[in-house]
């Protein structure tokens, strides 16, 4: 009886340590589907973050591309007025030696020569314009009243298209006086060739030279606190005699 009493108990006891078993399998597959549903929802966050970062790639893409076209279009531009200047030059050189240095019939070649070249410089890119315009009607004008000799003002017209060329070659930091919102101002100006031109005031405003019609340019600041930033660090690298590298700027060919 006794011993009948000692398996049961035994049998008892194991049944205590065995019973939790499958509790506690269930409650470990239970915690397993909470940790995968919440990988797997993770997962989908990620995937989900993943396309919008490709969507706004292949738009950044696009806006690149188009951009890229607008500046090809302005490159294309300063080519164009550049062969022009060059074919003004040979012509003028021509001319020359038809006319057979005889300053008669030189002076009026020169001067419809030099009448192009300030009406490229009026419309055209709004670096320094009145400066840049001053040195062509002194130049007229002493071909008009005859203080001049012929041969040695068209070495004058050829030396001033020759400066013409090569500022759509140089980069850096100048001075100017520009027209911001009707108020004249001297700022510092950011030249890269003969197409972006930015300029920083005394009170910090920063901003760019923009095309306004097919023949004109105005001067905008921008708020964009990004494009403020790039703007600055432009004038800061110049300024450290930093002319090579990768800038980021806001593109002012964009209408």
């Amino acid at each position: 009886m006794l011993k009948y009493f000692l398996k049961k108990t035994i049998l008892f006891i194991g049944l205590i340590f065995l019973t939790p078993a499958p509790t506690a399998m269930g409650s470990s597959l239970e915690n397993l589907a909470k940790a995968l549903a919440k990988i797997r929802g993770e997962v989908e966050t990620l995937q989900t973050q993943l396309d919008t970062e490709k969507e706004k790639h292949g738009s950044r893409m696009s806006a690149l591309n188009s951009q890229l076209a607008d500046l090809s279009v302005e490159e294309r531009r300063q080519k164009m007025s550049i062969e022009k200047l060059q074919h003004s030059i040979e012509k003028m050189t021509a001319d020359a030696k038809k006319a057979e240095q005889s300053g008669e019939n030189l002076k009026p070649v020169l001067l419809a020569i030099l009448k192009d070249y300030k009406q490229y410089i009026q419309i055209g890119f709004p670096f320094k314009t009145e400066d840049r315009i001053k040195a062509i009607e002194n130049l007229e004008n002493n071909v008009v009243n005859q203080t001049i000799d012929p041969n040695k003002a068209i070495n004058q017209a050829w030396s001033l298209i020759e400066d013409e060329i090569r500022l759509s070659k140089e980069n850096g930091i100048y001075q100017q006086t520009i027209s911001l919102s009707g108020e004249k101002m001297l700022v510092d100006i950011a030249k890269l060739g003969t197409v972006f031109l930015f300029f920083q005031t005394r009170d910090n405003r920063v901003g760019m030279a923009k095309r306004d019609t097919d023949n004109g340019w105005k001067f905008e600041t921008v708020d964009d606190n990004d494009h403020i930033e790039r703007i600055t660090k432009l004038f800061d690298s110049l300024k450290k005699q930093i002319r090579q590298g990768y800038f980021e700027l806001p593109n002012p060919l964009i209408k």
